[in-house]
């Protein structure tokens, strides 16, 4: 049997990479492998409907399979015209209608970093804090216990300094679920969007937790901190501004 016709009948069975690792083998080799029909058979495993046509949607299969087979790599997000050196957060908690903490905090000391944890806290809080997510961490000073049998909410707005405008994070949301292995409590709320970009994302959250010691008293919460993030919405500084600049800003 010829060495081409050996080819033909074993490409057929290869895998993408192998087959494009074939053509850089030599000249027989390379205008073997790029037979249309070869990638067409590669391009049936990944989407068989667009092999029911007669003929490829782009100028050939081995283009469509060349495009699309992987993933792009994640771009690099570009830096965003926001800084934390220009904001202000705006945040209150209410046990029912009293107000239990109400503090204007500046954009920097929101930053992760800033405020290194006290001791004594649990092994599950503390690895929650060290690990790689992005989280926005405030110290509580004086800290203050809330009663279980209480209800808690939070409002959270955030102001801009370089267009003097504000926005929404949280709107009174209230803190419905209590986390006793990590010893957090939580609330969220939705976020509104103004940029036409955002015209059809929904269901970003962004959260806000009560974090509390264990001091063997189960009908309250010794706060010590609050933490705010957006989960997997923003990982990183860059992500976050980028989130809050297209807020609805009034």
């Amino acid at each position: 049997m010829a060495c081409e016709e050996i080819l033909k009948a074993v490409f057929p069975f290869l895998e993408g990479i192998e087959l494009a690792t074939c053509m850089i083998v030599c000249k027989q080799w390379r205008d073997i492998a790029r037979d249309d029909y070869f990638w067409k058979c590669l391009c049936s495993k990944k989407w068989p409907s667009i092999c029911k046509r007669s003929s490829p949607p782009t100028v050939t299969y081995y283009n469509l399979f060349q495009n699309f087979h992987k993933r792009p790599y994640r771009r690099t997000v570009l830096p965003p015209k926001l800084s934390f050196s220009d904001l202000e957060f705006y945040i209150d908690i209410w046990t029912e209608e009293k107000i239990i903490f109400s503090d204007v905090v500046p954009g920097p000391v929101l930053q992760k970093g800033i405020w290194i944890p006290p001791p004594g806290i649990c092994d599950v809080l503390r690895f929650h804090l060290e690990g790689p997510e992005y989280k926005m961490t405030l110290p509580v000073e004086p800290r203050f216990t809330i009663p279980l049998c209480q209800t808690v909410s939070v409002s959270v707005l955030v102001g801009r300094k370089d267009t003097n405008k504000v926005a929404c994070i949280i709107k009174k949301s209230l803190f419905d679920y209590i986390d006793r292995t990590a010893y957090r409590a939580l609330a969220y709320d939705y976020l509104d969007f103004s940029s036409p970009m955002c015209l059809f994302v929904s269901g970003v959250r962004a959260w806000i937790s009560l974090l509390f010691m264990d001091h063997g008293n189960e009908g309250a919460l010794d706060v010590f901190g609050i933490e705010m993030d957006f989960c997997d919405a923003a990982n990183s500084e860059d992500e976050v501004l980028w989130l809050l600049d297209m807020l609805e800003w009034k």
